[in-house]
């Protein structure tokens, strides 16, 4: 299983190309991942850690399978607390800067940037709510089964089942299910965000509200992340998970930050383009802070002109 399977849609090809990228994919800003020995840590801390991740799902799979059962959101509430523990697990520390727009508002649709599978595990534990995620999902062993106790919703990459999937979306936010999104269509290499695909905001009106989301990581091992230290985190390219994974669990830890946009009313724009253009510049204006390091707070999404006036 590789990075590179996962796009819902495939991006175009940049105009600018990487000396070493092969012909039609897209460049990346970031080198290859740091496999020296020093940087890759200890394997006993790996393997503590798979065996710990182990245990702590198979104790969880039964009570959320009776969750799911019961009416009411204890499942949502328990998946919530099922991805923070993880998240512990592998030594990342989640620090969430804003509010969650749920508490005033339902549904929401939660849009955010995808630079990587640990995205799942993190925005899991802090909105508590189901993904939107491609259909491949479905047969990815073990996953699977987390991911249909999660209530993920499925989409494919073909366009004759465009109108029936959105159709799905739309039934789920008519039922009052908040939906987290990535707009991207793939994941980045944690140095940029990529352009958002408006054609995935045909289900916005259907939402109380929008909230866009920026997630960054960037400590490690208690220092700042720097641009080579993305690929730690990053899963992009054409980047095994199963070596990503190991990676990253040699490390002594790091840190994410979940930065929680003011939210937005969609029907107060024109279209879904605009709409979309609105939330990409929040986004990608929030990351770039969160990656430079300096302080971030909630933005505002900017009004077309004619609410301005």
């Amino acid at each position: 299983m590789t990075a590179q399977a996962r796009p819902t849609t495939e991006l175009p090809p940049t105009d600018a190309a990487a000396p070493d990228a092969p012909s039609g994919r897209r460049p990346l800003l970031v080198g290859p991942p740091d496999d020296s020995p020093v940087a890759t840590g200890g394997r006993i801390r790996a393997v503590r850690r798979l065996l710990t991740t182990l245990a702590w799902t198979l104790l969880c799979l039964p009570v959320q399978v009776l969750l799911v059962l019961l009416p009411g959101h204890a499942d949502a509430r328990f998946g919530g607390l099922y991805h923070r523990v993880l998240c512990r697990i592998i030594g990342l520390e989640v620090r969430v800067v804003g509010q969650r727009a749920d508490h005033a508002a339902k549904p929401v649709l939660f849009l955010s940037n995808h630079s990587s599978w640990l995205d799942i595990l993190v925005l899991g534990g802090v909105l508590q709510t189901p993904f939107v995620s491609k259909a491949e999902v479905r047969n990815w062993p073990g996953v699977s089964l987390i991911a249909k106790l999660g209530h993920t919703v499925y989409v494919s990459r073909s366009r004759t089942r465009t109108g029936e999937e959105a159709a799905g979306l739309r039934a789920r936010l008519a039922a009052g299910d908040s939906l987290i999104l990535f707009p991207e269509g793939t994941s980045d290499d944690g140095a940029r965000v990529l352009p958002f695909r408006s054609s995935f905001l045909a289900v916005a009106d259907m939402a109380a509200a929008v909230q866009p989301v920026s997630v960054v990581y960037d400590r490690l091992a208690g220092l700042p992340a720097v641009r080579r230290d993305r690929p730690v985190f990053a899963w992009y390219g054409d980047m095994d998970i199963g070596s990503h994974s190991w990676r990253l669990l040699r490390r002594l830890g790091g840190r994410v930050t979940v930065l929680l946009h003011e939210p937005l009313d969609p029907r107060a724009f024109p279209n879904r383009k605009a709409l979309s253009a609105a939330v990409e510049g929040v986004v990608a204006e929030g990351a770039a802070t969160l990656r430079q390091n300096r302080p971030a707070k909630p933005q505002p999404a900017p009004l077309p002109a004619a609410m301005k006036s």
